[in-house]
């Protein structure tokens, strides 16, 4: 009994031990083609409640609770977001907003785990549209890489950014 405790013990602070080893930070992008211009696609991102209209991760929960604060759009602009376990909570504020190329967000999650996240917008001009950019780049906190091990971040994140992709895709090109 005591050799199968032991045993178990070793493989427990193995994972632990490699979970530690993961990478410090973590990043996600994904692009998508639009046929429309950058200056018509520009406002369905610099603006919280236009984005939440093709936002993945707010679309998850229907009884999603958000609340807008700042501007309209542009730097300031802001929501807090409350949801269930897919989309947990926390706030994303507009930190740079540079029309029609870029905007960058802070994100900060404070459920399921607190983590902060930068999430930058880049649209450029490209075959009579324009290649938008979903990008998200943050530290990973010794949780996040203890769930890398059973769970591929890349694709639930990036699925997730391809899902959001296509809906912007289809406003824009419908506006």
């Amino acid at each position: 009994m005591v050799a199968v405790l032991v045993i178990v013990a070793a493989l427990v602070a193995v994972i632990l031990l490699y979970a530690a080893s993961r990478p410090e930070s973590c990043e996600f992008s994904r692009s998508i083609h639009i046929a429309a211009p950058p200056e018509k696609i520009f406002p369905f991102i610099d603006n919280p409640r236009a984005m939440n209209e093709w936002n993945p991760f707010t679309r998850a929960d229907p009884n999603i609770s958000l609340a807008y604060s700042g501007p309209d759009r542009g730097v300031g602009a802001a929501n807090d977001f409350s949801g269930n376990g897919q989309v947990g909570a926390g706030r994303a504020e507009i930190v740079e907003s540079l029309a029609p190329s870029k905007v960058a967000i802070a994100l900060t999650m404070t459920r399921p785990m607190r983590c902060r996240n930068h999430v930058v917008f880049t649209l450029a001009p490209q075959d009579g549209g324009a290649r938008v950019t979903w990008a998200m780049s943050g530290r990973r906190p010794f949780i996040g890489k203890l769930m890398s091990l059973v769970v591929n971040m890349e694709k639930m994140v990036g699925d997730a950014f391809d899902k959001g992709l296509a809906e912007l895709k289809a406003l824009a090109e419908a506006a």
